[in-house]
């Protein structure tokens, strides 16, 4: 075999990386909070009993999961300021990603809701509590216990699209995997180190979301 494997290449832009890692956490920290906020409430509008409420979330939902990632962030990026609104590379990414999360959020935490037994809803309502009260009280919580490890597998999968985010810039690692390689032209190992940190970010996202969902529901339990 020829080639000649050189990872001490990579050393000199160890830098690089690091702040493309740290870029990608933010977005995904962002992603994932303002994402699946955005859920949660989408999913609550889509059990409106306003039909245009419920149908314009229907029609966002759609959109959004039947398009690719790329055209969606091409648009906010590259569309959005034909219209006069302009946006930095990080705000672009974050928004994208937040839209995207917030749409396939919306009916992975609709299918938890829908998995609350009319029971607990018919005897929340013979306590005179109004539709909001039910929803932040009763519903709310157990749905999201019920459909935690799908909401945490994608808010990694919405991680790991900020990759997607390089193309207009943003510099996260994929940016900087690609900046690197331009200059070294060690492609093999720029990409093989870049696939092993995109791996251990996801599983340590998955670990922490995990320990976070304990906290959270096993906490609100014991109280």
């Amino acid at each position: 075999m020829a080639y000649q494997f050189d990872f001490g290449a990579i050393l000199p832009h160890w830098k690089l990386l690091l702040d493309g890692v740290v870029l990608t956490t933010e977005l995904a920290a962002i992603g994932a909070v303002a994402g699946v906020g955005l859920g949660i409430l989408g999913a609550w509008a889509r059990t409106s009993r306003t039909p245009v409420i419920s149908q314009a979330v229907a029609v966002y939902v759609e959109l959004i999961r039947n398009t690719p990632f790329l055209v969606q962030l091409f648009f906010i990026f590259f569309g959005l300021p034909a219209l006069g609104v302009k946006l930095t590379e990080f705000q672009a990414a974050a928004l994208a990603m937040t839209i995207n999360l917030g749409a396939y959020s919306t009916e992975i935490v609709r299918a938890g809701i829908q998995a609350i037994p009319q029971g607990q809803i018919e005897a929340a309502q013979s306590l005179a509590m109004n539709r909001v009260q039910i929803f932040r009280y009763i519903v709310i919580r157990p749905a999201l216990k019920k459909i935690w490890p799908a909401l945490s597998s994608q808010v990694v999968i919405v991680m790991l699209g900020s990759s997607v985010c390089s193309q207009i810039a943003a510099e996260e690692l994929t940016f900087a995997a690609n900046y690197i390689q331009g200059m070294n032209f060690r492609a093999f190992e720029v990409y093989f180190v870049t696939t092993g940190m995109y791996l251990v970010m996801s599983i340590l996202l998955r670990q922490i979301l995990k320990i976070f969902g304990n906290f959270l529901f096993e906490r609100r339990h014991h109280a």
